[in-house]
């Protein structure tokens, strides 16, 4: 049974998602401010988090930069309806998708099921995903999906279910060209939408990390209007 840890100040959406949530099978934690969460996350981690932006004491951006810290389990933000900006400072900051307020609880429920869903495949939960399974190596790079694990030039990096995903459907090609719609194929459910912006604040996010251990990495390349590549030092 799957944790999921529901970070939110409106008590309605706590008690009525959490609800939702229980009669699909799911164990479900509560916490209506992001300082109440983090301390209950450092003595026991849940499977995935679903935060609100806007709380008090600590916010959705605050908490997630310090999970991000120490975990790459999946994360959902809750954003206000026209807060695009919030949106996309979400994904760059590491959130692996968004619900925007107010949402449909099913939609919330297919989207939670398709990052639990990836995650269980890249731990090598199901049976046809073998191939995507084997450690993955392109030059500097060296990714290994049992274990989570990605390197540049022989220093880890942390990447998101997400960012993983990515990079590893980007690289399993060498050279060939992945528009946006086949990336959000590898990295999405079918059943849940998501536009352009969305895999675009990922892979600036990935550049960004994988800078990280080198200043200089521009494996990823944009071709503008048509979708990214990767190429192979």
């Amino acid at each position: 049974m799957s944790r999921i840890a529901l970070v939110d100040d409106d008590r309605n959406i706590l008690t009525s998602v959490a609800m939702t949530l229980e009669a699909e099978g799911f164990e479900v934690e509560t916490y209506n401010d992001g300082q109440s969460a983090l301390d209950a996350f450092n003595k026991r981690m849940p499977d995935m988090a679903v935060l609100d932006i806007k709380m008090p004491r600590m916010d959705g951006m605050d908490l997630l930069q310090r999970l991000r810290q120490k975990t790459a389990m999946p994360v959902i933000f809750l954003t206000s309806k026209d807060d695009e900006i919030d949106e996309v400072l979400g994904l760059r900051m590491g959130a692996d998708d968004y619900v925007k307020k107010p949402f449909s609880q099913r939609l919330l429920v297919e989207r939670i099921r398709a990052l639990l869903r990836r995650q269980d495949a890249l731990a090598g939960g199901e049976a046809d995903v073998q191939e995507e399974n084997r450690i993955l190596e392109r030059g500097n790079l060296r990714m290994d999906p049992l274990r989570h694990a990605v390197s540049w030039k022989g220093i880890d990096v942390s990447l998101t279910v997400t960012e993983f995903l990515l990079l590893q459907a980007l690289a399993q090609r060498p050279g060939f060209v992945k528009s946006r719609d086949q990336l959000m194929d590898v990295a999405y459910d079918d059943q849940v939408y998501v536009d352009d912006r969305t895999i675009d604040s990922h892979i600036k996010r990935l550049r960004k990390k994988m800078r990280t251990a080198d200043p200089d990495f521009a494996a990823i390349e944009t071709l503008y209007g048509i979708g990214y590549r990767y190429n192979e030092e």
